[in-house]
């Protein structure tokens, strides 16, 4: 039942994924201001295949902050990735240099609203990040980093990428850690049914010193492992 049932869940979300990405893709091409419906509706289409064909349910835990916060979110599966549009209002994600590369794609999200990491390209580099952060925060919106980097197996505690205590520093935002245990059922192939558990903890103020920030943003995320 698990095989069948995560066959038809790829049928079904990437056929899906066909429109829905290229319509982003077109109307990024076409008319940029109307981008945002459809990443949108391909998070929440994808959130659908997961609870009707897959048997997955969202848990989520935890209190947000009304004001503009950086969200850092454990990274374990792709699932929280695509689930960005569910669990915060018109999020700006921090997405790798590599994924604005892919044609079509790269041209949605920087319509949609993201910065781009230029990892390694020094401090103009950075500045240029900095620059669209703000304006994203000056509208309201939240932001959104894997800290870690990259997707990680769960029950495995890396450190933090050393990029995201200067980001942490320059925005001058708080932050909420969202603890997330996405990967024994979602990062596989065969993807099994259950609960998963998106936790956001305690806001943590802005100004902290890179040791104590990345400490306490580390164990957050980490709330979910055993």
């Amino acid at each position: 039942m698990i095989v069948l049932r995560s066959l038809l869940f790829y049928l079904a979300f990437y056929s899906g994924s066909v429109f829905y990405v290229g319509m982003s893709a077109l109307m990024a091409t076409f008319a940029p201001s109307r981008v945002r419906p459809y990443p949108d509706a391909w998070a929440r289409y994808h959130r659908a295949c997961c609870k009707v064909l897959l048997g997955i349910s969202v848990h989520e835990t935890g209190h947000r902050p009304v004001e503009p916060a950086l969200y850092a979110l454990k990274h374990e599966s792709f699932f929280e990735a695509i689930d960005l549009p569910n669990l915060l209002d018109y999020p700006v994600p921090f997405g790798k240099q590599e994924l604005f590369d892919i044609p079509g794609w790269g041209r949605a999200a920087r319509a949609y609203g993201s910065v781009e990491v230029r990892r390694d390209q020094g401090a103009k580099a950075l500045r240029a990040m900095m620059t669209d952060a703000r304006k994203f925060i000056a509208s309201g919106r939240p932001l959104a980093i894997f800290p870690e980097g990259t997707r990680v197996p769960h029950d495995t505690r890396p450190p933090l990428q050393a990029g995201f205590a200067g980001i942490y520093k320059l925005l001058g935002l708080p932050v909420v850690p969202v603890a997330v245990n996405s990967g024994p059922l979602y990062h596989r192939l065969w993807k099994r049914p259950g609960t998963i558990t998106l936790h956001f903890g305690e806001v943590i103020e802005p100004g902290l010193p890179r040791e104590e920030i990345e400490a306490r943003v580390h164990e957050a995320i980490n709330a979910l492992n055993s």
